[in-house]
């Protein structure tokens, strides 16, 4: 993912991007031809897509869960659809946030999971149909906005404030999964995350195409409680220097920032070199929820985890009513679509 990604893909395009431009030419047909052509499979319950332009974080996790807490609000039944970044279940799995490994099921379910049912699959629609059969009315799928196998009743695209489209092309020369004008075809909404300004011409293109935009920010849960501590912090997330960027702004110190790659696994040499050095520099350990959920069911001893400090993020709109706007028009437009046959 971003992490693993070549820095370049989120800088100014240079030769790199230009060279590859024909593999991304290819790329780019082929994925905008299949968004276009495929025949997605309709769900006897409303689809709400989160999903992204581009490959790497932008912030869907809090999203899809501040949505699953509306939903809930407005007496649904929510459940997550998700493919299971790395998970090795070969059929339709719901998701045991107290047994299963991120190895097994990836990271991002085990924090889904604590909010709703999870069902893991690579075939969307058949873990569509588990949810359903489960009780979920209301399906949130996280992430497969361009996989085009099931209807998407609403989709909302993330875009990152600070990153925004990287270098604008298409895989392998940037980040793109598509063709933007390719993408915004089938979104509905974009909803911009975070502060800066790198997502501003997606803004405007969107709002030009009648898409309307939405803005939120990444709030730290109890961010008090890291003021004026002094930290080794460690992520391996799209984008660490979020998270360490995020710290900082909640009043930490952070000393030593060890980025690893996107989906981590920690080994338990890893885990001691990074416990070793918080010791020798009087600092404590800090993560995230993602690397955390990783860490309770891999390599991690007890101790390093009673020793360990979890930064929780929220996903908190400009305009409170957005969340129950955005559950209200996918209810609709599944209406619509039960209507018309």
């Amino acid at each position: 993912m971003a992490s693993e990604a070549p820095p370049f893909w989120w800088e100014k395009p240079d030769w790199r991007a230009f060279a590859l431009y024909p593999a991304s030419a290819l790329y780019a047909l082929v994925a905008g031809r299949r968004m276009k052509a495929a025949k997605r499979e309709k769900m006897d319950a409303p689809v709400l897509c989160v999903g992204n332009f581009t490959v790497g974080g932008t912030g869907k996790t809090p999203v899809a869960i501040a949505l699953a807490r509306q939903a809930k609000r407005m007496q649904l039944v929510p459940g997550f659809l998700s493919r299971g970044h790395g998970g090795s279940f070969a059929e339709p799995h719901i998701v045991d946030a107290h047994h299963d490994s991120a190895k097994h099921v990836g990271d991002e379910p085990l924090l889904l999971a604590e909010h709703a049912l999870v069902a893991v699959s690579a075939n969307r629609a058949a873990g569509a149909r588990m949810l359903i059969e489960r009780g979920c009315n209301f399906l949130i799928m996280d992430d497969g906005f361009q996989s085009a196998r099931i209807h998407i009743d609403y989709a909302l695209i993330v875009v990152d404030a600070r990153y925004g489209l990287g270098n604008g092309h298409v895989i392998p020369g940037g980040p793109m999964r598509a063709r933007l004008i390719d993408q915004l075809r089938f979104a509905d909404a974009v909803l911009k995350m975070g502060e800066g300004e790198k997502a501003d011409a997606v803004v405007r293109q969107a709002a030009r195409a009648g898409k309307p935009v939405f803005a939120a920010i990444a709030r730290p849960r109890g961010k008090k409680a890291f003021a004026g501590r002094r930290f080794l912090a460690f992520a391996g997330i799209g984008h660490p220097e979020k998270f360490f960027a995020t710290l900082t702004k909640a009043g930490a110190t952070v000393v030593l920032a060890h980025p690893f790659a996107d989906h981590h696994f920690y080994l338990p040499d890893e885990l001691e070199d990074l416990a070793t050095a918080a010791r020798a520099g009087e600092l404590e350990l800090v993560t995230t929820s993602k690397d955390a959920a990783r860490l309770r069911h891999g390599a991690a001893s007890p101790e390093f985890l009673e020793n360990l400090n979890v930064l929780e993020i929220d996903a908190v709109f400009d305009i409170e009513n957005a969340p129950e706007r955005i559950i209200s028009e996918t209810l609709e437009a599944w209406r619509r679509r039960k209507i018309s046959g």
